[in-house]
């Protein structure tokens, strides 16, 4: 198995097995590294699942893996599908079905990401990244939507904190962000009375990721994190098995920060770049 799909915790010490026994779950970014771990979570404890991305033999490739971690699992691997696209999405809809039978929890995890400050930003890259993580969102509950009422389903989107504060070299990102958690907030209310709930998580610094990577620049930050340490995979897995679960049953609406409280102590992301370095690109020749 692969480092990016390794099975972070036991989820069964945790919580009851076969929790999920005979739900299926469809995940965009499915072969990603947080919701691949989400993936993986629900998988041991008793899902079958679809995971959808853009790259067909990494998305095979993880689906592979993932159906090994439980001897009677079924994992499909749904390449070529792009988000913005909702034909796309209908098509691996319906291969979900077609091969396992029903959906019932749907977790809307592509994304798209990089540094940018606004003068580098183009318009086309803004809105590419609004098209994936916004659009994407809408295209994946709409693509969903029969299977959701039939089963009174679950929806949890992959949000962020990057909106709550002013982050540079990430408004694209933070203004794509925000529109997912109106979003899910107002599907919260629309789907409620047909039994669907809608949650959103935001997750933290989460090491081992790309997006940490690339926002530290190398920086150790779990000193600056008030639990001390950074964000696993597995943390945002356990908020998504909890939000999936009865246990949970009363919630919908609401978006689940899973960040040690690092949001609280304000902007530490970026800040060997800001100002100097900031400024510097933003005097630069702009990007259009």
């Amino acid at each position: 198995m692969s480092d990016q799909i390794v099975l972070e915790k036991n989820y069964m010490s945790i919580w009851q097995p076969n929790l999920f026994k005979g739900k299926v779950v469809f995940v965009t970014g499915g072969a990603g590294t947080i919701c691949s771990q989400q993936t993986a979570a629900l998988i041991q404890l008793g899902c079958n699942a679809a995971i959808i991305g853009r790259n067909l033999e990494k998305t095979e490739k993880a689906a592979k893996e993932l159906q090994g971690l439980r001897s009677d699992s079924k994992v499909l691997g749904i390449g070529n599908i792009d988000v913005r696209k909702i034909q796309d999405l209908l098509k691996a809809v319906d291969e979900t079905v077609t091969k396992l039978g029903r959906i019932d929890f749907v977790i809307c995890g592509a994304a798209g990401n990089f540094l940018s400050d606004f003068n580098h930003l183009s318009s086309n890259a803004f809105k590419t990244v609004v098209d994936i993580d916004l659009i994407g969102s809408f295209n994946t509950v709409k693509a969903c939507y029969k299977e959701l009422v039939k089963n009174k389903g679950n929806i949890v989107m992959v949000s962020a904190t990057l909106h709550y504060y002013g982050v540079p070299f990430q408004l694209h990102v933070g203004a794509a962000k925000a529109g997912v958690d109106a979003l899910c907030n107002a599907l919260a209310v629309e789907l409620g009375p047909l039994g669907i709930r809608c949650n959103a998580l935001a997750p933290g610094p989460i090491g081992g990721t790309e997006g940490m990577k690339r926002l530290s620049r190398n920086e150790d930050l779990s000193s600056k994190v008030p639990v001390q340490r950074l964000g696993k995979t597995s943390d945002i897995a356990n908020a998504t098995i909890f939000l999936f679960s009865e246990a949970a049953s009363f919630i919908t609406g609401t978006v689940q920060v899973v960040d040690g409280g690092y949001w609280h102590v304000g902007n530490t992301q970026g800040a060997k770049l800001y100002p100097e370095y900031l400024k510097k690109q933003l005097l630069d020749t702009p990007k259009l």
